[in-house]
Formats: structure tokens, C-alpha cells, sequence
């Protein structure tokens, strides 16, 4: 139950209580709402906070539900069919991201084959390849450093033309050239830097801006391109290690914290110190970042698991639950739907602008933040209790 408490946590965040702390920061802002507000808004560049651990911990958490669901396939069926299987729920969940970013609604190139979900579906198909061919948790361990080591290489070694990906600069080659091709225009550059993190001049972003199709959000590369896959994939990897662990059932579960514990601020001291050369690039996804939210990832899940599995307290996680067990769901319903602009139909207009003036400034907002966030525990509630569970 913790793997599925710790998931739903980890959604809420995304699908409506930041609003809620954002709402109570407008309406009061003090130095601890601002503190709290600031930490769910993600790092323009270099640097950690909150927010930017809710993808790399939902991450960690497909690879210890990797575990159970993988060797399971494995003893009913066997490795064929078990890796049918993955490929075919990779292949659903990348195009359920294509789906969620509009699908075909525009032309080509205005499709998106590159977001949040698409990641997922590449690194739960890669991680599953590897777990099912390496089933030693050292080997598995050498694998990551082998993944984090090798792209801090290639991203420090590899040079890339000495320009910043920016639309300014990129349509003053392109007119000067007398061509809109990526290549041409890279081609076109005599200079290369090499060892650069600077946003739209490194080697990830080039990589997206010369090879990946389609729709970039930030219109030349985008945060979940092509080449920074490499190291999050040690982060299912990190799981899958974590999902072997509690399965082990000679070890008892305080030795199991401890290890979690233990690991988990190993990571974070490691990927800290890497950060002085290589820094906390969360849009890179850099070494450095891989580990610092391996291991934040790790104490969390060692935090619920202590409380839901071994304490056995578990009332107060039943929402998390509800929203964990279907959590594919309550992303792509709140792109369908969308909870908060619903919520606005019954809170909004007049009724906000009453709770403006009569109770405080800005309270009409965290009213509709709030009512947003019931209708998704609402929601979950109604799917949970129903048996609901839409799986891919």
C-alpha cells in the first residue's frame, strides 16, 4: 500500500495542490507561504527545489512497481511474453502522451512526441530490458553509474556549435545561410564549445534541435528530449533496486529502512558534491540532478513505507491511495476535464469576488484551488471504491 500512497502523493502535487499553496501565498504573503510557494515552482535553470522531484519520483516509483508486476509476468509466462508485454504498455503509454498534448489536432510538425508520459514510456521499456537480463543488484548499481558516468561524458566531452538556441539567433543564420535546416544551420557555424551547461548551448539541447521531429515547447529542444533519457533511466533503475530490496524477505523491514535511509542520503551527499563541476540541471536531467532526486526519492519512500506498511497507519493515506491506484487516469482526466476550471464553475465570478470582500483578499482563489482538489480526490474516490483501475 505504501507504493501506491506514495504514488498518489506524488500526483496530487501535479494535478491541483500546488494551486492551493500558490492561492494562499497571493492571499498572504509572508515569508512562509513564500518559501512554500517558491518551492513548488520549478528552477529556471540550475539548482533543486521541491517541484522538480515530483517527475523524477514518479520515476522511482514505476521501477519498484516494475519489480513486482515484471516477475510476475515473468513466472506466469515466461520472458517472450513478459517483454510482449512491456512493449506493449510502453507503446500505449507513448502514445496516451501524444494524446494528452493534443494529439493530432494540429499538423505535422505541430504534433508533440515528446513530453512527460513519452519518458516514462521510454525509461519503464529500457528499465524493464535491463531488469529482466540483469537481475544482480550489484550489476544493476554498475549499470547506473555506467548510465550517469556515461552521459556526464558526453555532455562534458562531445562539442556542439558555438551558438545559443535562441529564435533571434537561430533565423539570423538561417537568413544569412539562405535555409531553415537544422543541419545547415549547425553546419554553418565554424566555432565549437564543448563542456558547456548553459541553457540552448549544450550538447542536450543540440542534440533535440538537430534530431528530434515535431512540436518542442521550448521550440528548438524541450525538457524530455532525446539524449538526457540516458540518465533518467537510472532513476526506474533506483526502484527496481528499491522493489528488490522489499521483496527480500530474509531481511526484516527496519533493515530495510535503514538501507533505503542509508542509500538515500548517500545519493544525495554524492550528487551534491558532482554538482560543483557538473551542476543540478533538473531540464537536462544531469548526473548530479539524477542523484540528488534518487535519493530524496528513497527517503520518501522509506518515510511511507515505515508508516503505511510497517506502522500500519494508514487513514490518513487513503486519498493518496485512491489517486495512486489510478494515477494514469487522474493525469489525463485533468487535461480532459480539467478539475480547476470545473471547480471555477461552481466558485467563481460573483461567489469568488463575495469571498474576496467579505473574508479576505485573494480567499475566492484558494476556495476554487481547494474545491479543484476535492473534485480529484472525489474522483479517485469514486473509481476506487467502484474497482475501477484503468490500466494500460
Amino acid at each position: 500500500m505504501s507504493v501506491d500512497a506514495l504514488r498518489g502523493f506524488d500526483m496530487l502535487w501535479i494535478v491541483g495542490a500546488g494551486g492551493i499553496v500558490t492561492a494562499l501565498e497571493q492571499m498572504s504573503a509572508n515569508p512562509v507561504t513564500t518559501l512554500l510557494a517558491t518551492q513548488l515552482k520549478h528552477v529556471e535553470w540550475e539548482g533543486f527545489r521541491f517541484y522538480d522531484l515530483i517527475f523524477p519520483l514518479f520515476l522511482f516509483i514505476v521501477g519498484v512497481s516494475l519489480v513486482f508486476s515484471l516477475d510476475k509476468a515473468l513466472a506466469q509466462g515466461g520472458r517472450a511474453q513478459a517483454l510482449g508485454r512491456v512493449f506493449r504498455r510502453g507503446a500505449l503509454l507513448f502514445a496516451a502522451g501524444v494524446f494528452y498534448y493534443g494529439g493530432v489536432s494540429k499538423p505535422w510538425p505541430e504534433v508533440q512526441l515528446g513530453g512527460v508520459l513519452q519518458r516514462i514510456a521510454a525509461c519503464y521499456v529500457l528499465a524493464a530490458l535491463i531488469y529482466t537480463f540483469v537481475r544482480s543488484p550489484r550489476k544493476l548499481v554498475a549499470v547506473c553509474a555506467v548510465l550517469l558516468a556515461g552521459f556526464w561524458a558526453l555532455v562534458t566531452c562531445v562539442p556542439v556549435p558555438d551558438f545559443k538556441l535562441e529564435r533571434p539567433v537561430v533565423e539570423e543564420i538561417a537568413q544569412r545561410i539562405g535555409s531553415d535546416s537544422h543541419a545547415a544551420i549547425a553546419a554553418s557555424v565554424p566555432g565549437r564549445v564543448r563542456g558547456s551547461y548553459e541553457e540552448g548551448r549544450n550538447l542536450v539541447n543540440h542534440f533535440d534541435f538537430l534530431y528530434l521531429p515535431g512540436k518542442k515547447p521550448q521550440h528548438y529542444y524541450l525538457n524530455e528530449g532525446l539524449l538526457s533519457t540516458l540518465p533518467a533511466i537510472a532513476l526506474p533503475l533506483f526502484g527496481v533496486l528499491a522493489g528488490m530490496l522489499f521483496k527480500n524477505s530474509s531481511i526484516d523491514p527496519g533493515r530495510k529502512i535503514v538501507w533505503l535511509v542509508g542509500t538515500g542520503f548517500a545519493c544525495i551527499a554524492l550528487g551534491l558534491l558532482w554538482s560543483l563541476s557538473f551542476p543540478l540541471i533538473k531540464r537536462i536531467w544531469s548526473s548530479s540532478f539524477v542523484l540528488v532526486a534518487g535519493g530524496c526519492s528513497a527517503l520518501l519512500m522509506a518515510l511511507f513505507y515505515w508508516l503505511v506498511d510497517v506502522r500500519q497507519w494508514r487513514g490518513w493515506c487513503r486519498p493518496f491511495v485512491w489517486i495512486g491506484c489510478n494515477a494514469l487516469t487522474i493525469y489525463l482526466a485533468s487535461s480532459i476535464i480539467g478539475f480547476q476550471p470545473l471547480a471555477a464553475r461552481f466558485t467563481g465570478g460573483d461567489v469568488r469576488q463575495f469571498f474576496d470582500t467579505h473574508v479576505a483578499n485573494g480567499f475566492g482563489s484558494l476556495v476554487t484551488a481547494c474545491t479543484g482538489l476535492m473534485l480529484v480526490i472525489l474522483f479517485a474516490r469514486f473509481l476506487y471504491h467502484r474497482q475501477i483501475f484503468l490500466r494500460l
